[in-house]
């Protein structure tokens, strides 16, 4: 697993400063970590967490790591050009969706994210229709590709911005149409990047795989966690 941090920075009043072990423009006081975990604990008419994502995979991935979030799709149009650099492409996701959150909810820590599948030096985003799914999946066959994620972490009020990026490899079985019609009875491909996704009828499919299986699910948990670790949000990973 390749990790990138391509802009992370934090904001403050004087000056911007890279990210290191603290996400916001100064350490979060005890007691301003002890309100954040009661808050996540009991309930607020202000979330204290909001996933800016439909995705119901990284819902589920979030609630494993049992924070108590609110979810808000951010209304925006994402840089989709195949032929973007994918690092480029996940990070400017992600933080656009983050950053849309935010700005309507100032006082509450936003996470967004972005994935895409890259190959041939082209990335392979959601398929338009089965049509086009089928082409995504014939062609990464008995291949080698990279799945790109990118994860922003917004709070406006704490001037707190976060950009990382996670990549991982997946290789594929070679497979005849067949498998697709076979993988297509038990997988929807048309919400996945690259038309696929490893948590469900990956032995159909897929060969093997190095690096966060969670990344290529759509959230790479363990770089999640070390974020919103520092943020006071969860304890230490």
């Amino acid at each position: 697993m390749e990790t990138w941090t391509p802009f992370v920075r934090l904001t403050t009043r004087k000056a911007a400063r890279h990210y290191g072990r603290s996400c916001a423009s100064r350490l979060p006081r005890p007691a301003e970590i002890a309100s954040l975990h009661a808050l996540l604990k009991h309930g607020s008419p202000t979330p204290a967490f909001i996933l800016a994502s439909a995705s119901p995979r990284r819902k589920q991935l979030l609630s494993e790591l049992g924070l108590k979030f609110d979810i808000v799709v951010a209304q925006v149009t994402e840089h989709e050009d195949p032929d973007t650099d994918p690092r480029h492409m996940v990070t400017h996701n992600a933080a656009l969706k983050a950053d849309w959150v935010a700005e309507r909810h100032p006082d509450t820590w936003v996470l967004g994210a972005d994935t895409t599948v890259f190959i041939d030096n082209k990335v392979l985003n959601k398929p338009a229709d089965l049509a086009e799914a089928r082409a995504m999946l014939k062609r990464l066959a008995g291949r080698t590709h990279t799945v790109f994620t990118g994860v922003a972490v917004r709070h406006k009020n704490r001037g707190a911005i976060i950009d990382q990026g996670v990549t991982s490899e997946v290789t594929f079985k070679a497979f005849d149409d067949a498998v697709v019609d076979a993988y297509f009875r038990v997988v929807n491909p048309l919400d996945k990047a690259g038309a696929y996704g490893i948590q469900e009828g990956r032995e159909l499919i897929i060969a093997d795989w190095q690096g966060s299986f969670t990344n290529i699910m759509g959230l790479p948990i363990e770089a999640t966690k070390q974020i919103l670790s520092d943020c006071g949000l969860l304890g230490s990973p």
